[in-house]
């Protein structure tokens, strides 16, 4: 069993139980799926570029990444419906508790001038969000490879009710958030 899932069952739900007082080991909130997605606007002109994207987020994610499509035509762009511009990863289960643990322990304390993430990047309903500058802090990038440095978008859904429990939940799983004030 990965580190990830093991912390949370034998440190983090007991600790959720005692701050919160939950009468079923059910309601414990949970980590339900981690989406990350790339955007990239440069596709319209340089498809390769798309390519790229998805080959270095599916090997961040460690499961293939699938290519989307605008929903919108906006002529400013230049962007038609349907044209491809960006791509996507959901991780569930044991990978997405691998991803956490190698996002919490190993890639966000390489970020330059790092002094923790912010606590205010919830969304009210117990899910963070979490935008990365540079898709080349993963250890499984290759510097010499990268065409071009891209930001790379995450959002972590628990089963959280509110941005309290969440924060407690994520702080508990070694995730480095600052205090909130």
């Amino acid at each position: 069993m990965d580190p990830a899932r093991l912390l949370y069952q034998q440190e983090v739900v007991p600790a959720l139980v005692d701050r919160f007082g939950y009468k079923n080991s059910m309601q414990v909130p949970k980590l339900e799926k981690i989406s990350l997605n790339i955007g990239v606007g440069e596709a319209i002109q340089t498809p390769k570029l798309l390519e790229d994207a998805v080959e270095e987020l599916s090997l961040i994610a460690g499961q293939r990444a699938v290519i989307t499509q605008a929903k919108k035509s906006v002529s400013n762009f230049k962007l038609r419906q349907g044209m491809s511009i960006g791509c996507r990863v959901t991780l569930r289960k044991d990978r997405m508790y691998d991803f956490f643990y190698k996002l919490a322990n190993v890639v966000i304390p390489q970020i330059r001038d790092f002094r923790g993430i912010s606590p205010y990047s919830f969304d009210g309903r117990g899910n963070y969000s979490l935008g990365l500058r540079e898709q080349i802090i993963f250890p499984e990038i290759e510097y010499d490879k990268v065409s071009d440095v891209r930001g790379l978008n995450i959002t972590i859904v628990t089963t959280a009710r509110t941005d309290e429990e969440a924060y407690e939940l994520l702080n508990l799983l070694g995730m480095p958030l600052q205090e909130r004030t």
